[in-house]
């Protein structure tokens, strides 16, 4: 019995583990520092969680067609509030520059590096890729 407990445990314990480690990502392997994208757009959707902060924008023409609607990733909640950010220095509507890496698959997805906000005020996106980009 006691054998069996500890089996159940071990495995138990061995996928507990497992998971969170094959839920996390490298920067490396889905954007390509090589790769650097700027746009200004607009904010339609923020979403304010973990593991990372995610805000979508669509960029537009001179026209004012949208022509993409950018996915774009930035660092984790707890890591942009270090950085001075609040729930509110996004918001629905505001018109952003965005800077940083694109996706290797060629998708409108990026890793943000850095955000001109609606006010003019320049912040960092708390990025994973940070250091391979250097």
């Amino acid at each position: 019995m006691k054998r069996w407990l500890t089996a159940t445990l071990a495995v138990l314990l061995f996928f507990a583990l497992a998971v969170p480690l094959a839920a996390h990502h490298s920067f490396s392997a889905e954007y390509d520092a090589k790769t650097p994208v700027s746009f200004k757009g607009y904010v339609t959707k923020l979403e304010w969680m973990n593991p990372h902060v995610w805000f979508y924008v669509d960029v537009k023409d001179d026209k004012g067609n949208v022509i993409a609607k950018w996915d774009c990733e930035a660092g984790n909640p707890n890591a942009l509030a270090r950085q001075g950010w609040r729930r509110d220095s996004l918001k629905v509507g505001d018109l952003i520059t965005v800077e940083g890496s694109r996706a290797k698959d060629g998708s409108f997805t990026m890793n943000a590096r850095s955000i001109v906000l609606a006010g003019g005020k320049r912040v960092l996106a708390g990025s994973s890729g940070d250091a391979e980009r250097q």
